[in-house]
């Protein structure tokens, strides 16, 4: 009988170290990151780094000094936040794409990375929307960008709402709530400079 007790405490005490212990690891690959954190990585390298073209178009243009300081806060957080994804794409042992604008990609062609551009992601414009971007002036560049801009930053939410429902990379989903947060914000700016 003292045995049967001793049994069931001796079973009881190892499951709670299992249990601990599975609690603690990562859940599913056994690699700390799965493939939601590759493919939200290899995308929002490729979506970020259309919004910093569409940033780059607007230099040396007239715009309202609340637009330009939005273009700059655009430029200050999605730069580096390009070269971090590609960072644990490298570390991961993942291509990382080229981009059009080759930003913090030098090591590419290491990878065999395609330059073509996925426009099937959420909010990534096509060639012809860019081009006729580049090719409005004054008020009208303006209007069109902040739409578009807030087309392409509600595309990079979904994507990065996928990664915080699918990821398991604990940095990769604290940059994607990080992206939630800080686009929601500016959506809201843009809308309000939309409306005058």
């Amino acid at each position: 009988m003292r045995y049967t007790r001793a049994l069931a405490a001796t079973a009881a005490a190892l499951t709670l170290v299992l249990a601990g212990c599975s609690s603690s690891e990562p859940s599913s690959s056994g690699k700390g990151f799965n493939d939601a954190d590759v493919d939200f990585a290899s995308d929002m390298i490729q979506h970020h780094a259309q919004a910093l073209e569409m940033v780059d178009l607007t230099l040396g243009r007239d715009l309202d000094p609340e637009v330009v300081e939005l273009t700059e806060q655009i430029r200050a957080a999605q730069t580096p936040e390009i070269e971090t994804m590609a960072d644990w794409l490298q570390e991961w042992d993942e291509p990382v794409p080229e981009t059009s604008r080759d930003h913090a990609n030098a090591h590419a062609e290491d990878h065999g990375a395609s330059a073509e551009m996925d426009t099937d992601m959420p909010g990534m414009m096509s060639a012809d929307e860019m081009e006729a971007l580049e090719n409005a002036s004054g008020e009208a560049f303006q209007t069109l960008w902040l739409k578009m801009m807030i087309d392409h930053h509600e595309g990079a939410v979904e994507m990065a709402e996928a990664e915080v429902e699918d990821g398991e990379h604990a940095k990769a989903t604290r940059l994607a709530e990080k992206i939630i947060s800080a686009q929601e914000d500016e959506i809201s700016t843009m809308q309000d400079l939309l409306k005058g």
